[in-house]
């Protein structure tokens, strides 16, 4: 333990970090005479132009917040949110005597740190505070070794800002324009937007092909001894395997043999009474080494694949479990471990598999490319690791499962390699002269770990999973029997079987980020807001795992990409990041740095981003929006969402311009001249738009809806159709008599999604007069509000004035009784679209209110409930081993103590005396900002 220097006598030290949950943590670990108090992120930035003075609009801070005549000086101001807390920090700081600035120890923390001195004048002396992890140890060893503040990493996060201020309010006034008003641009997120339509074109563009091949069971004699063998090569040729085809659904090669079903199935059925013997035999050692500690990428990247989250709530989850000193800052992109945390990792195998599985030496990993270097690599936090059994009782959920991926991920870095070998046995057999070849060949291949190494540690919580499933976890590892060459093989099994190729996979939030990482788009640190950015702006939505670029997204890249081409190339994109590092290292003038990307170098003749968006008048904003889709069918962005338009009438070859179909092409002129049109559904994937789709929906718009009948209520018409978001039913409503009502006055017909497992062609009368019915009351709580059961956007859900609870299915809405709702309600909200679990222990009925009780697994653990009172099962009692008379007494406890009172915290601010000294200025550094509010 670091021993720390007594507190002066007449005031104390303020500390201020960036996030409020900090503070409990480090005030407890600096002990008395320390205040610890939260800047809660950024407090000054640079304001959009219409929140500025009106005599700061004029000048020439007014159009960007930065005067770039003037050295791109930027306009600070305080947030307005900010304010309060500003002047919390100023009153806290006016009895200190010296000042901590604690925030993270990268660009934007260092920026933080420096907009706190500016909008604070301190004047008693500054110290600069890092650490990386929320440890006793490591807070007041940081508290003892301070710094002062980094001018060049504050340099950097302003030309960062200021990059991306010119970016954004520069090209994204020209897709309002020319695309859809309200979009943005952006310098990572437009550039990650083209990856995943890129990706999708590539899937449009995409044609399957077919191709077989043969698979067959051999032995050398016993059962014991059968191994599996493919068919790899036909009288001397390699057979043509997926890899081979190109996307376009050709050969990429003329060298392999390309089976169909027939020669397939004819060399499967000639190869059953063929003699089969070994041609060769093949062993190599095998080697697999761990991977390096996590960094902010390779963490999403897991988390996504392994737990299922996103890269926004990976990085929140890490958040908590960095701030509550389990983990070291989560945003780092080194894989570099201290001596202190390499020799913890070291000795944790050691004690818990051996030292056989702990190398001589420890491994260093290489130094990632363009990585900052500011912190570790992501590990467990302290100078020795608490295991995951450890945390058990105090994490829980997706903050458990997270940890306990860092913990083998960072102990298995530092472990033994895996060993093993891997064999290969090579087959041939000759053929009846009467079958469709003469000479095959198959082969097999198997790899059998002999020392599983750091395998031990990173797979060990599945593995435990596994061992009810599987009797033994070496059965994944496939073994090949100990055969020489020329041993004879009998042929138990031989069949053919066909194969299509598939399509480039789309982008996951994992693959994505690893595409960014490889190409040096953006930092990791920013991957998690730019994927959020994304989605949220409407240019890529997710299906299950998989990320699908809007129509809108199309349009938004052909242009950048026509028109702005070097501002979503991936290697000048690349170049400002490796800028941006020049500037944090010092060898790069951030004056000069802009001033080349804005108004051009005249060294290499590149133009700047001002040039660029000079000259609009030549581009094509319909020609932008549409996109070809084959077959005289284009898809249009158009300012209420994307649609499909016919070019070309039918009846007319759309290479040629010829008539093929004259009565065709006759009927077609006959509607007004207008060509056919018809809306896309957000449940249609660009790749899913051919021109058979585009036909179909055609055809479908073209149908004023399927009449199904009328209310016997209203005597209104009922018809179902098809439309922008799906298949709905809905009311024609009759002429009106007098002048049409407007706005709110304006009668609407009733309108229903159908459910999913509805089919627009055979819906009835009876069921589309009950979509029309909801929403449905259900029935009124004893408080005597009104519960309702609705279908939203969401799926179907509880609606109990401002409370909503989501239901499991849509046949709910129908069926679902007042006491059932109640039940609901009188469980603890979950977040989210989480399904409901089933309950882990169900008793007879509460002796005092007659209702069943259950074990229900809640968000913050497991409870017991009878539908009215719900009470947490107390930690250390195993909710599977609580007996029925168990949970009644805990139910009656809760009933005795009543209802939690809620009082408001007071907080009484402890002044002390200031003792006057001399002040400490920070480091001297022109400031941005001409004025400052």
């Amino acid at each position: 333990m670091v021993a720390m220097a007594p507190p002066t006598a007449t005031g104390h030290k303020l500390v201020i970090v960036e996030s409020p949950n900090k503070i409990k943590s480090i005030a407890g670990y600096l002990g008395a005479g320390w205040v610890v108090e939260a800047s809660v992120g950024h407090i000054r930035d640079i304001p959009t132009p219409s929140e500025m003075p009106a005599d700061m609009k004029k000048g020439p801070f007014g159009k960007f917040g930065v005067n770039i005549e003037d050295n791109f000086e930027p306009y600070y101001v305080v947030d307005p949110d900010k304010r309060k807390k500003v002047a919390e920090l100023k009153r806290a700081l006016k009895d200190a005597d010296e000042l901590y600035l604690a925030t993270d120890e990268d660009r934007e923390g260092e920026a933080i740190a420096w907009h706190l001195v500016e909008a604070l004048k301190p004047k008693v002396p500054i110290k600069r505070m890092v650490f990386h992890e929320i440890t006793k140890e490591a807070i007041q060893r940081a508290a003892n070794n301070t710094r002062d503040l980094d001018t060049a990493l504050v340099d950097a996060q302003e030309t960062r800002r200021i990059l991306d201020r010119l970016y954004g309010y520069e090209v994204s006034p020209v897709l309002w324009r020319k695309v859809k008003a309200g979009l943005s641009a952006g310098r990572v997120q437009s550039v990650a937007t083209r990856l995943v339509v890129e990706r999708e074109r590539e899937r449009m563009a995409f044609r399957a092909a077919s191709y077989w091949d043969v698979e067959a069971d051999v032995t050398p004699g016993s059962a014991a001894e059968q191994f599996t063998a493919k068919l790899t090569g036909v009288d001397g040729r390699r057979v043509a395997a997926g890899r081979d085809f190109a996307d376009d659904g050709t050969l990429t090669s003329d060298k392999v043999i390309h089976l169909d079903e027939a020669v397939a199935t004819g060399i499967a059925a000639a190869l059953r009474a063929a003699d089969a013997k070994v041609t060769s035999v093949a062993e190599k050692p095998y080697t697999r080494r761990p991977s390096a500690p996590f960094i902010t990428s390779t963490l999403q990247q897991e988390a996504s694949r392994k737990l299922r989250l996103n890269s926004r709530d990976a990085m929140r989850v890490a958040q908590r479990l960095y701030e509550n000193g389990y983990i070291t800052y989560m945003r780092t992109d080194s894989t570099s471990l201290s001596e202190t945390a390499l020799t913890a990792a070291r000795q944790q195998a050691r004690d818990m598999y051996g030292a056989e599985y702990v190398p001589d030496a420890p491994r260093r990993y290489g130094k990632v490319q363009g990585a900052q270097e500011a912190h570790e690599a992501i590990r467990p936090a302290g100078d020795r690791f608490r295991t995951p059994a450890q945390v058990a009782g105090e994490l829980r959920g997706n903050e458990f499962a997270l940890y306990d991926l860092i913990w083998k991920r960072t102990v298995a870095s530092q472990m033994a390699d895996a060993r093993g070998s891997t064999a290969t046995i090579k087959v041939g057999a000759t053929l009846d002269p009467d079958a469709p070849a003469r000479e095959v060949e198959l082969s097999a291949s198997g790899t059998v770990i002999t020392f599983r190494g750091f395998l031990a540690a990173y797979e060990e919580g599945r593995d435990e999973q596994q061992a009810a499933r599987k009797k033994d976890v070496a059965a994944e590892e496939r073994r090949l029997p100990k055969l020489s060459e020329g041993v004879e093989l009998t042929v138990l099994r031989a069949d053919s079987e066909g194969h299509e190729t598939s399509p480039p996979p789309r982008y996951t939030e994992a693959t994505l980020v690893k595409a960014m990482e490889e190409k040096k788009i953006g930092r990791p640190s920013t991957y998690a807001s730019t994927l959020g950015t994304i989605q949220d702006r409407g240019y890529v939505s997710t299906r299950g795992q998989a990320l699908v670029p809007s129509w809108l997204a199309f349009a938004v890249t052909r242009l950048l990409e026509e028109h702005f081409t070097q501002l979503v190339d991936y290697d000048f994109t690349a170049q400002m990041e490796e800028g941006l590092d020049e500037i944090a290292r010092g060898d790069e003038n951030r004056v000069e740095w802009l001033r080349r990307f804005y108004f051009g170098d005249e060294a290499s003749s590149a133009e700047g981003l001002r040039e660029l968006v000079e000259d609009l008048g030549d581009i094509d904003a319909r020609g932008i929006s549409t996109i070809e889709i084959g077959d005289g069918m284009v898809v249009r962005v158009g300012r209420y969402g994307p649609y499909v338009e016919e070019v070309v009438p039918p009846g007319v070859d759309p290479s040629t311009g010829e008539v093929t179909d004259e009565a065709s092409a006759a009927a077609y002129e006959g509607k007004a001249g207008q060509p056919r049109r018809a809306t896309i559904g957000d449940d249609i994937a660009p790749d899913e738009m051919t021109p058979a789709k585009a036909r179909e929906l055609l055809e479908a718009a073209a149908d004023d809806g399927r009449v199904l009948g009328r209310d016997p209520v209203s005597g209104n018409e009922i018809i179902a159709k098809a439309g922008r978001y799906g298949p709905y039913v809905t009311e024609v409503l009759p002429e009106p008599d007098e002048t049409p009502k407007r706005g709110k006055a304006k009668e609407k017909p009733r309108t229903a999604s159908l459910f999913k497992d509805m089919d627009l062609s055979s819906i009835g009368l009876e069921d589309a007069l009950r979509l029309l019915s909801l929403p449905r009351v259900v029935g009124a709580g004893e408080d005597g509000e009104e519960i309702t059961a609705q279908n939203g956007r969401y799926g179907p859900y509880l609606k109990k004035g401002a409370d909503s609870r989501s239901l499991e299915t849509e046949a709910q809405l129908f069926d679902i009784t007042l006491e059932q709702a109640l039940a609901i309600y009188a469980q603890p909200k979950q977040r989210g679209r989480a399904a409901a679990k089933p309950p882990m222990a169900e008793f007879a009925p509460d002796p005092v209110s007659g209702k069943k009780v259950t074990i229900k697994d809640g968000r913050f653990g497991p409870y017991v409930t009878d539908g009215e009172t719900n009470v947490t099962v107390p930690r250390g009692e195993d909710p599977e081993q609580v007996t029925a008379e168990r949970a009644y007494e805990l139910l009656a406890d809760k009933r005795a103590k009543g209802p939690v009172k809620r009082t408001a915290r007071k907080t009484a601010a402890k002044k002390t005396t200031a003792k006057k000294t001399a002040a400490k200025r920070a480091p001297a550094r022109k400031t941005a900002a001409k004025r400052t509010s």
